[in-house]
């Protein structure tokens, strides 16, 4: 299974770098930049074809590619010969005036944002089906026993049902995470429904530092029913099936799922292997009996081998020009979401955590399909092409932040060109683009440190 994540995420993640670069491509053919090879993957090509001036290769390593231009790298030859500007060479990178350059450096991230604009139409033309929890909450803090969080402070209840935050309407649960965990430390002003009564409330979500989420303190509420029963799974060898309603566990009422994690919380001292734990569960209006024996990760995460009856939820599905006008809002709201979380890495979250590099990306994209594979082929590509939008909209912002050899700072280089009217020094630009690599080369080691630390955690 392991492979088949790596291949999903390496496929995922090479079409969304395969997508900027073709950007850089066609931009620079239109501005009339040559362009000497265009590459699909990375590494020493073993298949290569030219096609008029161009070198069409497919490189070893399937991730990403990129596209090489004519004299891109000519400042580093004037500097070594102590030129005071790049000589022009006809249909060179550095021959093109200072605004052209922009387009072709902007051309990348714009790809990414018109594919993940037209991948959120394509999913919402289609329409898809979520299966989440409904709407219905229960306090972290009774569960977590001896935690204080957000929501008590907020007045909230175990079973209220979350119906608006800050006027948008609430009918799942992953709708109630969504907008907590985009406004960290933002006061929200709730509705919920209790008793048959609403009663507006209000709360301000903390600021999770291992991710840069908001946090209030909630778990889902949903009716420990069984929905599904993996075979050789600890439910199935306890004679569990799908319908089942759990009553108690160990002796202790379960009211709902979220009751579970502490009586199946492992502790330091306790027995090697697991101990039975009893449970009274009913089917078909009468109360059985068994006894379940858990299973559990390297970091005490209990397996019991089943899944819960959620709630199905099925979008609408949009006409074409409904569909490209939800794709375009979902992804200027992907990007706004992008660009607050990319400030909160400046407020104490840690970077280890919330930062990602391409080994973790790539686990993650592969996972994410994986599980949406093995529920349908539909789900599948669904989920795998809502991850990619979401990649690419992260890979343009990064793309267009100011720093040295990333498209903006090219940008950035080229508007200085623009303002004083004459070509920049070729030391200038190698210093500029050495600090670059340096500063790339430094933030990729401690990515990977982090995705590291994230792999050997799971």
């Amino acid at each position: 299974m392991i492979i088949v994540k790596i291949l999903l995420g390496l496929l995922g993640l090479g079409i969304v770098v395969f997508v900027h670069e073709l950007g850089h491509f066609l931009a620079a053919r239109l501005v009339g930049i040559e362009v000497e090879a265009f590459s699909i993957g990375w590494g020493k090509p073993f298949l290569r074809k030219k096609l008029g001036a161009v070198e069409y290769r497919l490189g070893v390593f399937p991730l990403g590619g990129y596209c090489k231009m004519k004299g891109e790298n000519e400042f580093r030859e004037a500097w070594e010969n102590r030129q005071n500007q790049v000589e022009p060479v006809p249909g060179s990178f550095f021959a093109a005036r200072p605004w052209r350059r922009i387009i072709v450096s902007f051309a990348g991230p714009f790809f990414n944002l018109v594919f993940a604009a037209l991948v959120l139409s394509c999913i919402w033309g289609i329409g898809f089906t979520i299966t989440t929890p409904e709407n219905r909450i229960v306090l972290a803090s009774e569960v977590d026993r001896g935690e204080r969080y957000p929501a008590d402070d907020a007045g909230l209840a175990t079973g209220d049902r979350v119906i608006s935050i800050n006027g948008k309407s609430i009918s799942t649960y992953q709708e109630i995470q969504q907008e907590i965990a985009l406004h960290p430390e933002e006061p929200l002003a709730l509705v919920v429904e209790r008793d048959g009564q609403t009663l507006p409330l209000s709360t301000t979500p903390a600021l999770d530092k291992s991710s840069g989420a908001g946090r209030i303190g909630v778990y889902y509420w949903a009716e420990p029913v069984v929905d599904e029963v993996l075979p050789e799974g600890p439910a199935a060898l306890a004679g569990l099936e799908s319908g089942d309603l759990i009553r108690a566990v160990n002796g202790e009422e379960v009211p709902y799922t979220a009751a579970l994690i502490p009586l199946l919380k492992r502790g330091n001292d306790a027995p090697e292997p697991p101990a039975p734990l009893p449970i009274v569960y009913e089917r078909a209006g009468q109360l059985r009996e068994t006894a379940i024996v858990p299973r559990y990760d390297e970091a005490g995460n209990a397996d019991l081998g089943l899944g819960w009856k959620l709630t199905a939820v099925r979008s609408p599905r949009y006409s074409l020009p409904g569909a490209l006008a939800k794709g375009a809002a979902e992804t200027g709201r992907f990007f706004a979401v992008s660009l607050k979380g990319l400030g909160l890495l400046f407020r104490g979250v840690d970077l280890t955590k919330a930062v990602s590099g391409p080994v973790r990306i790539t686990y993650m994209v592969g996972d994410a399909a994986a599980a949406g594979f093995g529920r349908s082929a539909g789900t599948g590509f669904g989920v795998l092409a809502n991850f990619l939008a979401l990649i690419s909209i992260s890979l343009c912002i990064m793309n267009l932040l100011p720093l040295p050899i990333l498209d903006g700072g090219m940008i950035l280089l080229f508007l200085i060109e623009m303002l004083i009217r004459r070509p920049l020094h070729p030391r200038f630009i190698a210093v500029f683009q050495t600090a670059g690599i340096v500063l790339i080369a430094a933030l990729m080691l401690f990515a990977l440190f982090g995705d590291i630390l994230y792999l050997s955690q799971g």
